[in-house]
């Protein structure tokens, strides 16, 4: 991927949870965010989101997602984002 971390808007936008929830999150280290060295902005890695997808994917009995497919899913919706 080309941009190795994201906003916590598009994160939020591809996890299909709110901003609010990803700081709780963050808080109780289910998705640690890390910090943006400029403003202090919350980003996150885009291989975290892949785990936290594959987590909800095998804890919810669905089929689970190739690498490949996360990548897809995520490029599509920072393209929509754009």
């Amino acid at each position: 991927m080309a941009n190795l971390y994201i906003t916590i808007k598009q994160a939020s936008k591809i996890l299909g949870v709110s901003p609010l929830t990803l700081r709780n999150w963050d808080k109780n280290g289910k998705l640690k965010a890390h910090r943006h060295p400029m403003n202090n902005y919350r980003v996150y890695k885009i291989e975290d989101l892949e785990g936290v997808i594959n987590e909800i994917e095998t804890n919810s009995g669905l089929r689970k997602s190739t690498i490949e497919e996360v990548h897809k899913l995520i490029v599509r919706h920072l393209k929509e984002d754009q």
